[in-house]
């Protein structure tokens, strides 16, 4: 009876959606420092530029023709991918799925600014 209370007690904790905390951010850093070998200059100059695609994307994402929309988002939904901004990448399929949709250009944009403000404080 006792073993049982002790092994109850060392079970791995519970966490929302089996997700490490590292996936919570706006960018996985444990991602992207698998992406760029733990180079930590690539880290920066990686998301320097992912910073300005992704803005580049939320311009062409205004765009009235969906064709655009459809293309920038898969675009964006890539390149956040690669480099862990998972919220971003997510958001960009959504809106890739169902271009006209007003609240899913929304939702990518907030995303972005979110990734782009970690970003920013990362790279200080």
């Amino acid at each position: 009876m006792a073993m049982a209370a002790v092994s109850i007690a060392f079970e791995a904790p519970e966490t929302l959606r089996g997700a490490c905390p590292s996936q919570s951010r706006p960018i996985d850093l444990v991602h992207l420092a698998t992406q760029t070998m733990g180079d930590k200059t690539l880290e920066v100059e990686v998301l320097q530029m992912f910073a300005r695609q992704a803005r580049r994307a939320l311009h062409d994402i205004s765009s009235a023709d969906s064709a655009y929309v459809v293309a920038a988002a898969h675009r964006l939904k890539g390149a956040a991918g690669a480099v862990g901004a998972f919220k971003v990448s997510a958001a960009a399929e959504r809106l890739e799925d169902n271009a006209s949709d007003a609240s899913l250009r929304a939702a990518v944009a907030a995303a972005v600014i979110e990734a782009e403000n970690f970003i920013n404080k990362l790279c200080r």
